[in-house]
C-alpha cells in the first residue's frame, strides 16, 4: 500500500512539474548535450560546465560516506571519472570558441552547488625582502676562499705541468730538409687589403714558393732579364 502511494505521489509530482513548466512558472530542466561540439556559444558551454561541477561536487561529497559498500564506492568513482572526462571536453570546447583556458588555471575549491571559490592570492614579496639574503657568495665573489675549488685547481695545475714536462721537444729539421717559414699574415693582409679567403691564401703561398725557388736557382741576370721582358710585354 505504501509503495502505491509513493508511486502515485511521484506521478502527481511529475504532472504538476510539467504543468508548471507549460505555464512558465518554473524553468523546464534541459538535458545536457551528449557532444560538446554541438554547442556553439561560450555562455551555454559555461553553463553546462557549471552543471558538471555541481554534479561532481555532489558525488565527491557522497563518496566520502563511510556507510557505503565497496561496490557503491566503485560505482561512484567510475561516475566521477566519467564526469571529469566530460568536463574536460566542455573546457576544450570553450577554449576552441575563444573563451577561458581552464587548463592553465590552478585547482579551485568547489561548493556543493557547483560554484567555484577562488583560492586566496599569495602575497608578493617586496624587492627588499628578495635581496635580503643575497650576499657576495651569490655573485661568486668569494670563490677564491672555497677550499674544495682551490684543491681542484691545484690538482689540475699539477697535472698540466706534468703533461707539459712529458711532451717531446720540437723536432729540428733533418739534413737536406728545408726549414718552413711561418706565414706572414700581416704581409698577406697588406697585399690583399682584406681578410683573405681560402683561394687567396693558396695563391699567396704559390707565389711565395715560386719566388723562393727563383731566388734559389735563378741568377740575378736572368731575373733582371725576366723583369725587363714583363715590362716590355706589359705583363706588369
Amino acid at each position: 500500500m505504501a509503495r502505491n502511494e509513493e508511486k502515485a505521489q511521484s506521478m502527481l509530482y511529475r504532472f504538476r512539474e510539467a504543468q508548471a513548466a507549460e505555464l512558465g512558472l518554473v524553468r523546464k530542466r534541459e538535458r545536457r548535450p551528449a557532444l560538446a561540439s554541438s554547442v556553439s556559444t561560450i555562455g551555454e558551454c559555461e553553463r553546462w560546465r557549471r552543471d558538471l561541477l555541481g554534479e561532481i561536487a555532489r558525488k565527491v561529497s557522497k563518496i566520502q560516506d563511510v556507510s557505503l559498500s565497496d561496490y557503491q564506492v566503485r560505482d561512484l568513482n567510475d561516475d566521477i571519472n566519467r564526469l571529469m572526462r566530460e568536463k574536460y571536453h566542455w573546457e576544450r570546447r570553450i577554449r576552441e570558441l575563444g573563451g577561458a583556458d581552464y587548463s592553465r588555471a590552478g585547482p579551485r575549491m568547489i561548493l556543493t552547488e557547483g560554484k567555484e571559490v577562488p583560492a586566496p592570492q599569495p602575497e608578493g614579496r617586496s624587492r627588499a625582502e628578495i635581496y635580503k639574503n643575497i650576499d657576495a657568495d651569490y655573485y661568486g665573489y668569494r670563490d677564491e676562499e672555497d677550499d674544495a675549488l682551490l684543491e681542484y685547481e691545484r690538482e689540475r695545475e699539477e697535472d698540466l705541468v706534468e703533461h707539459i714536462s712529458q711532451m717531446p721537444d720540437i723536432a729540428e729539421p733533418e739534413e737536406g730538409e728545408e726549414e718552413r717559414e711561418p706565414m706572414d699574415l700581416d704581409a698577406l693582409n697588406t697585399e690583399i687589403g682584406s681578410v683573405p679567403n681560402q683561394k687567396q691564401v693558396e695563391e699567396y703561398l704559390v707565389n711565395r714558393r715560386r719566388q723562393q725557388l727563383l731566388d734559389k736557382y735563378v741568377s740575378d741576370d736572368l731575373k733582371q732579364s725576366e723583369q725587363e721582358t714583363k715590362v716590355l710585354t706589359g705583363m706588369e
